[in-house]
């Protein structure tokens, strides 16, 4: 059952928002918070109505088109402005008018930005933040106040910050949020003043916290350990500067190893899923080693990690995967051995018998690749056509041959470049000939293999190339050096990558782009192992 207790507030909408690059429409906001809703967090902030327009615009539409399971929705705002009358203020009227049952209001607990910045007296302030928690209260409010800045005012003027606390509790707060706005708290100094506020005041307290010193997630801990009730943090740690304390990873500690059940088991495998799908909104992809939720935070590489692995998965994992919804990952390269190309296949769907041969010859041939300069790791497609080759004991029946390709870049008279490929290819020994036209060699030539091959394999005709990656392999000079090429792939449901390394770039693409398509038929390809479930494939 989930811990009625301990609150959990998502911000992700406002304070999340202020990181740079994100851009998020009413439309993406409504999205992001249907997820979180689905996650099972308590609390959504949804922005600053009559402050920003486009959130008074959220608040107006959600009103209609949010309809919420498992959190409540937030308005956040100031209190009233200095000497005027909270039932007259305008921001004020405007989280009223927002529909929102829970307000949540920024207040000052540091000195020095009540007299710099708000330009006003620290009588005055007190009175502000106790006649606008009042108000809104007697309004039929849920309340809370964002202590702004509180750990650097309480270093400063310890009984000011204190009052602050204390009045706003008073009248009627339901938890005062301490707020480390500048990140530069460190997590002895959080769980110390934390647990002093309680003491001295007892009021219920939430803890708010920025990473500039990378120690959001840990001071937020520290707080709840010292009496912290109430969370607030971001998906992803998206914010400001080093952003805010990452959600998701406070709510996997929390949940697997302080044994608080902020989320039910079925709400908590749902958490990788929704991280990568507030992705998908958001468009700022979250850090591939992401506690919990990211791509590699299971991923495996070294051998020596790989053997203990197979004998049993949580001698170098801390948790299972599945609790979150994430799942293990093993990189092929030629820092593993045998074992790792073993978890590998069996991750693709393969049964292979440990220390086979052709298991050994698999590895064999990655650490000879290698060497070349491939790399298997985001290029998951590529090495399994490599390991059904030695399942198979040899490449297979290849669905075309290729005969000749090329490709011709061109200036036009206009001063625009055309590029254009040709490939000559045999069916079941028929020739065929096709061409493509693209913004450069590598468009070209993958729009000439499906006007080549489509017609003969629909199941190409999804296939879209998404991510395309040079790099210049060291070790060789100037522009004679050898090129890896790493191609990502989709086909509207799976994503994959494949590798290709050669002297000429184009070449190199070429080969990565055959991988792709040899993939798609793969079961034509090797006809006596039958399907397997492709489904496993990861980005490239």
């Amino acid at each position: 059952m989930v811990e009625a207790g301990l609150q959990l507030y998502d911000t992700t909408l406002r304070d999340g928002c202020q990181q740079e690059g994100m851009a998020l429409t009413v439309d993406d906001k409504l999205a992001v918070a249907r997820h979180l809703d689905a996650l099972g967090v308590g609390f959504i902030e949804g922005g600053w109505p009559g402050a920003v327009p486009r959130d008074t615009e959220f608040f107006h539409r959600a009103k209609s088109e949010l309809v919420l399971e498992n959190a409540q929705l937030a308005a956040f705002g100031a209190t009233r402005r200095p000497g005027v009358s909270v039932a007259v203020d305008p921001q004020v009227r405007a989280l009223l008018v927002s529909g929102a049952p829970v307000i949540t209001l920024v207040g000052k607990s540091h000195t020095g930005h009540v007299q710099r910045a708000l330009r006003t007296t620290l009588a005055e302030n007190i009175a502000m933040i106790g006649s606008t928690v009042r108000h809104l209260v007697h309004a039929g409010r849920r309340v809370f106040l964002d202590a702004e800045h509180y750990f650097d005012g309480y270093r400063l003027n310890r009984d000011y910050a204190l009052e602050v606390v204390g009045i706003a509790a008073e009248a009627g707060a339901e938890a005062v949020v301490l707020c480390d706005t500048n990140g530069g708290s460190l997590p002895d100094e959080v769980a110390a003043i934390v647990a002093d506020t309680l003491a001295a005041t007892g009021a219920t307290l939430g803890i708010h916290c920025h990473d500039d010193t990378g120690c959001a997630v840990a001071n937020t801990m520290a707080a709840v350990r010292s009496g912290a009730v109430h969370v607030q943090g971001t998906a992803h740690g998206y914010g400001e500067r080093c952003g805010n304390a990452d959600l998701f990873t406070v709510i996997g500690n929390l949940a697997l190893k302080r044994d608080r059940p902020v989320l039910a088991p079925e709400q908590l495998a749902r958490l990788a899923d929704t991280g990568r799908a507030i992705t998908e909104i958001t468009g700022i992809p979250a850090r591939p080693a992401a506690p919990y939720v990211g791509a590699a935070a299971f991923t495996h590489k070294a051998g020596l990690h790989a053997s203990a692995l197979r004998i049993d998965p949580g001698l170098y994992q801390h948790i299972e995967p599945d609790r979150v919804g994430n799942a293990m990952r093993t990189l092929v390269s030629d820092m593993g051995g045998r074992s790792s190309v073993e978890l590998k296949a069996r991750e693709l769907g393969y049964e292979v018998a440990a220390g086979s041969g052709e298991v050994a010859r698999a590895t064999a041939r990655v650490k000879e690749m290698e060497s070349e300069g491939y790399s298997f790791e985001s290029a998951d497609a590529s090495f399994e056509l490599l390991l059904r080759e030695e399942l198979a004991g040899g490449p297979g029946r290849p669905p075309f041959d290729v005969d000749s390709w090329q490709v011709s870049v061109a200036l036009r008279p206009d001063g625009t470049v055309r590029t254009d490929a040709a490939v000559r290819l045999r069916i079941d020994g028929v020739p065929l000939a096709a061409t493509g036209s693209g913004n450069g060699p590598v468009n070209a030539l993958d729009r000439a293999l499906h006007q080549a091959l489509d017609p003969f394999f629909p199941q190409l005709a999804r296939l879209e190339l998404i991510d395309y990656r040079v790099r210049v392999l060291t070790g060789d000079t100037g522009s004679e050096a050898r090129a890896r090429v790493l191609i990502g792939y989709h086909d509207g449901e799976r994503r994959w990558g494949t590798v290709g390394v050669d002297r000429n770039t184009v070449t190199a693409s070429w080969r990565a782009l055959l991988d792709a398509v040899r993939y798609v038929l793969v079961d034509d390809v090797f006809p006596e192992r039958g399907p397997v479930p492709l489904a496993t494939a990861s980005a490239g």
